[in-house]
């Protein structure tokens, strides 16, 4: 499926970007995401300690489906700091969201994850907020499927209640604090795991992982050879001859 994009969103996007057909994003939605960075690691295209995010981020509430699988919109956001330059970019990053959304076209529009790198003081994250019931809302409302952000959010019941938006965060915060968000667009490190305008993420309870540009249309056929793998490992060891195998070890050889 071609691009279809349009204003400045398109000038964000790597050149060349093409989105996967419904039919393949609803297919790697039915895959868990420990699978997916398996698979990802077979190809030997970066080192196996980079591409997601660790403990710093986790699921706060669950969206449709078994895994969130959508394209990211990135921005920049601080709540922490009392005073911050610059003009507040949330019509900018609003319109970015439903502009890739609708880029697939009215039959098949994308899904989107709006990710925030907190960009406040770092002695502070513990106390940043990036966004709450409104905010989700407006975001969902826009086209995204769920929020992944190195920060804190907060007002978790309602957003749980919305039921068909994935929520991760560093944790829950009671304040708002300042909020702005700025440099919509410009690439994010979120706990380590580095994302851009336009790549295709993966999460679900166990965390985030994006899946590289040129694997996303091999990802899910690699998953399912690698369960296969899987499946014949657990099943030797679950095996009555499991056991067997220290026997033959522990056997003098003299």
């Amino acid at each position: 499926m071609a691009s279809t994009v349009q204003g400045p969103i398109a000038e964000l996007l790597p050149k060349g970007w093409k989105p996967l057909s419904k039919e393949q994003l609803e297919q790697l939605s039915t895959i868990d995401s420990p699978s997916i960075a398996n698979a990802i690691e077979t190809f030997k295209v970066q080192p196996r300690v980079q591409g997601y995010t660790g403990t710093g981020v986790r699921l706060l509430a669950k969206g449709k489906g078994k895994a969130m699988v959508a394209y990211a919109v990135t921005v920049r956001g601080d709540s922490t700091s009392e005073y911050k330059a610059g003009i507040p970019q949330h019509p900018k990053l609003y319109a970015a969201v439903h502009a890739l959304h609708q880029s697939g076209g009215e039959a098949n529009p994308l899904p989107v994850v709006v990710v925030i790198d907190d960009d406040g003081d770092p002695s502070r994250i513990d106390w940043s907020c990036h966004l709450g019931e409104i905010m989700a809302t407006t975001f969902r409302r826009c086209g995204a499927v769920g929020v992944v952000t190195d920060g804190g959010v907060r007002d978790i019941d309602e957003v749980r209640e919305m039921g068909d938006l994935w929520y991760f965060a560093r944790g829950l915060v009671v304040a708002h604090g300042r909020p702005t968000i700025y440099d919509v667009g410009i690439p994010a490190n979120i706990n380590g795991m580095y994302v851009r305008t336009g790549d295709l993420v993966h999460a679900d309870e166990n965390g985030v992982v994006v899946i590289p540009r040129e694997l996303q249309d091999k990802i899910y056929q690699a998953t399912v050879d690698f369960k296969a793998m899987e499946d014949d490992m657990l099943k030797a060891i679950r095996s009555p001859d499991f056991f067997k195998q220290f026997e033959t070890l522990s056997t003098y050889k003299g």
